[in-house]
Formats: structure tokens, sequence, C-alpha cells
């Protein structure tokens, strides 16, 4: 029978942790206590503030556009032009005169149109340049209706104004009133009731 020899077990001292000494206590601010506010920084006045106003005499010149009106004295001379809508084909003589406009046969643009929206449209082209009471036109026009007429006529009367004076195209071409308007009546299909139109479907 074995005996056990009892071992003397040496007690080794447990560590103590360092003390961490407390921290101050924070003192909570008081409610009755006046917010501090920030001290307003001054900015420094600018530049522009203290700057005298520019004279009116510095400011910038206007561009320089191109002329829009006829020239003074107007451009003399007799000149003759074509213009076209739809169908109608207008063929005007332009001269010095008292601004009227005429049709071969006498007639006045008043008597021949009769309706005041195709007479102001016909004039437009005048009252843009500042060409109103300087010349006399007398016009002949075949083919179309009244609206296809008009339309030439304002054609040719801005193509005769281009002739007597060339500086008058940007006011006129910003109008369009240069361009040939190439709408024209489309024509009717076999088979369809008109240009588009067709019979209607029946499945039997």
């Amino acid at each position: 029978m074995s005996t056990e020899v009892p071992t003397e077990v040496e007690e080794v001292p447990a560590e103590t942790p360092e003390e961490i000494p407390a921290a101050d206590p924070v003192e909570a601010p008081a409610d009755d206590a006046p917010a501090e506010e920030p001290e307003a920084t001054e900015e420094p006045a600018s530049a522009d503030e203290d700057a005298p106003a520019a004279d009116a005499s510095e400011e910038t010149p206007p561009v320089e556009e191109p002329a829009s009106v006829i020239s003074s004295p107007p451009p003399s001379g007799r000149v003759q032009a074509t213009g076209k809508r739809k169908s109608a084909i207008a063929r005007v003589v332009v001269e010095p005169g008292d601004g009227s406009i005429v049709f071969a046969d006498g007639r006045s643009l008043e008597e021949y149109f009769g309706r005041q929206t195709l007479v102001a449209e016909i004039r437009r082209p005048l009252e843009i340049v500042g060409a109103e009471g300087h010349y006399r036109i007398t016009a002949r026009i075949t083919g179309g209706g009244l609206g296809g007429q008009a339309g030439a006529l304002r054609h040719a009367i801005s193509r005769a104004l281009i002739k007597l004076d060339e500086n008058l195209r940007p006011a006129l071409k910003r109008e369009g009133f240069l361009t040939r308007d190439a709408r024209v009546k489309e024509r009717k299909k076999a088979g369809l009731k008109g240009a588009r139109k067709r019979p209607q479907f029946s499945k039997r």
C-alpha cells in the first residue's frame, strides 16, 4: 500500500490592481444661466461698396446690327420681280411714287382682295423696312385663289426690295419673306377618295 507524500504548494501573493484616481466631477451648467452667444465678427466692407458708381459714359457700346430700314433718301430706280405661292404667280414693277399698290386693270389693293387681313399681309414687307409711301407698285397676278395670290404678291414685293437695297436682306429674311413656300395641295391617289382619305372598309 503506497503512501502519498504531501507536497507543499507555495502561495503566490495575488497582484493587487493599481488604483485609478477618480476623475473630477463635471459640473452641469445651471438651467437658469444664460447661454453664451458667439461674438459677432465684423466682415470687412467689400471693395464694390467703396468703389464709386461707374459713369454712364463708360458703358459698353451697343453691338451694331445689320441695317433693317431702307436708306435715306430711298434708292431710286425701276425694278421688276416675281413671287410665287401655291399655284399663284405675281409679277410686280416697283418705281418711286406715292406708296400705292395697284393692279394692271386699275383696281386698288383693297378693291381686289377685299379682306383687311390679306391687305396687311401684303404690306408687311414695306412696313418692316420703312419703305411705305416711297414707291408705287404695279402688280399682275395669275392663277390660284386669294390666299395664294396674297402670298405670291408679298413674295414678289420682298424680292423687289432687296433688288433696290441689298442691306434689307437680313430683315426680310428674318421674317421669312424671301423663302418660296413650297407647300401645295397634295394630288389625289388612284383608289382613294382624296390624297389620303380611303373608302370605308367592309369585311363582307
